[in-house]
């Protein structure tokens, strides 16, 4: 595999820092997430350039990418920490995740009273049939 010259990874830099800013601030494209993939496509570059790489010795060399990679993912953690979630599909995820949790819990409460009132009933009924009976035949 060809090398890239320092131009090239300098510009490709630049390109990844914009991409990351964008994302970050919430300009999530189309169809893709706030992640490294959707950053690789529309910065241009190779996703595997973010990841590290092998020597032909087997000792592990960063990717040349990979410090921004890094950075993008601890910036995303630290907004995440803070309550910002950048990818708006994402945060309507976590919204509609808490909206079911709060209906299971409502509907737990009314399965509950559901129950008790159907308890109340019985013991109503009950006592109304033990009024309404004869207490013994005269015949």
């Amino acid at each position: 595999m060809a090398r890239i010259s320092d131009e090239t990874r300098r510009n490709n830099e630049t390109a990844i820092r914009h991409t990351m800013e964008r994302l970050l601030a919430g300009d999530v494209p189309p169809g893709g997430k706030c992640d490294i993939k959707t950053l690789a496509t529309q910065a241009g570059v190779a996703r595997t350039g973010f990841y590290p790489k092998k020597n032909r010795d087997g000792s592990p060399r960063p990717g040349p990418y990979q410090h921004l990679a890094e950075a993008f993912e601890r910036r995303l953690a630290e907004l995440r920490e803070t309550g910002v979630i950048p990818d708006p599909r994402a945060a309507q995820i976590e919204h509609l995740k808490e909206q079911v949790s709060g209906l299971k819990e409502r509907l737990a409460a009314r399965d509950a009273q559901i129950g008790g009132l159907t308890d109340f009933r019985e013991r109503a009924l009950s006592q109304i049939a033990a009024q309404s009976a004869p207490y013994g035949s005269c015949s």
